[in-house]
């Protein structure tokens, strides 16, 4: 099985670390294609695969014809049974390196650029929606825009969360680290500093919340282009939200946090919800794409890009301990329902049955 993914920092690349996993032990060799970086942050050798780098860079251009040049090199240089590709850009090289293999596609995210950037997408979006064999879509949005988009099989396929480690550090000893009073708040959110993620809004709304006594710290765990302007609009308005970087403790982080948050204008099955709601975190969360069916009623949603909103929702959790109490509870019942990450591969074992025995079909 060859798993194919651009770029990643979070959630794509923990989803295909599972997969690879998940893979393994049940015997099937896997060889990843990805970025050199990818293997670094993420692991896939020391899990068993076999690693082989294609930079792919992360908007189409004339660059991709050497990611695709490199794609086909290395679907070529062993038997592949099937490819799997995580995201469009991903899916759109290995689409032009024409494997001989069956391909799936996996749509983790929306598009939501505009202008020529978005129209670019659009085109990338079509074309990769109409060459897979199966496109697997991580939200019923997202299957149903492949669908529109001329899909020719395509059906929900939901990423599970990785199973996380316990906490490291005691609720004092991460609040220590912010040198946080023992009444302080804190908020965390995590994520890549994207403009999909609304910082923009967290940090507005942040800079309101100074005059609540004691007034919440904010953090931030996450890289990405967004940090300059975030931390500039975030001294402008005095908020109190720091930018943490990239950080592999979250359970740590979340043991130490009072309310979590998700301020996206869109999302799947966001990693860091689910995250907050297993460690029974009380979140505040956005309304949009796959957010709402996968916290039901454990977490308090909003609309997106809503200032006021945000505001408004943070501050009555703070000022009610019996609810913030009712939300931790509702966390852990809600994450119980969700696909284990076993269920998530025996699901993937299914999807590449499908298409490599309607490929021998085809042949015979």
């Amino acid at each position: 099985m060859a798993l194919v993914l651009g770029s990643s920092t979070g959630g794509v690349g923990r989803h295909v670390l599972s997969l690879v996993r998940g893979l393994v032990a049940a015997g099937c060799p896997v060889l990843v294609c990805g970025p050199a970086a990818n293997d670094e942050l993420f692991g896939f050798t020391t899990a068993g695969a076999e690693f082989l780098p294609v930079e792919i860079p992360a908007s189409p251009g004339p660059q991709d014809s050497g990611a695709i040049r490199a794609m086909r090199r290395a679907l070529s240089s062993r038997p592949v049974n099937v490819v799997h590709a995580h995201g469009l850009r991903a899916a759109f090289v290995a689409t032009l390196a024409r494997p001989g293999a069956p391909l799936i596609v996996t749509w983790h995210n929306a598009v939501l650029a505009k202008g020529l950037r978005g129209s670019a997408s659009a085109l990338v979006e079509r074309i990769v929606a109409r060459s897979a064999t199966l496109t697997l879509g991580a939200s019923d949005d997202l299957v149903q825009r492949a669908v529109g988009l001329g899909a020719r099989n395509a059906r929900l396929s939901p990423v599970a969360a990785l199973e996380t480690a316990p906490p490291q550090r005691s609720r004092s000893a991460v609040r220590a680290e912010f040198r946080l009073a023992p009444a302080t708040p804190l908020v965390l959110s995590v994520g890549r500093l994207h403009p999909q993620k609304r910082y923009d809004v967290l940090v507005e709304a942040a800079a309101r919340w100074r005059d609540i006594d004691p007034a919440p710290v904010t953090v931030v765990a996450g890289s990405g282009p967004s940090y300059m302007g975030l931390a500039q609009r975030a001294s402008e308005l005095h908020a109190k939200v720091h930018f943490l970087g990239h950080r592999t403790d979250v359970p740590d982080l979340l043991g130490g946090a009072d309310i979590a948050l998700v301020t996206s204008d869109w999302e799947a099955r966001q990693l860091f919800a689910q995250e907050a709601l297993r460690a029974g975190v009380p979140l505040i969360a956005t309304a949009v794409g796959g957010l709402p069916g996968l916290v039901g009623d454990a977490a308090v949603l909003i609309p997106a890009g809503d200032v006021e909103a945000l505001d408004t929702a943070v501050r009555e959790m703070l000022a009610d301990p019996e609810r913030r109490a009712d939300y931790a509870l509702r966390g852990p019942r809600q994450a119980a329902t969700w696909p284990t990450e076993h269920d998530t591969v025996v699901d993937v074992l299914a999807a590449y049955a499908s298409v490599t025995e309607t490929s021998r079909a085809s042949r015979g």
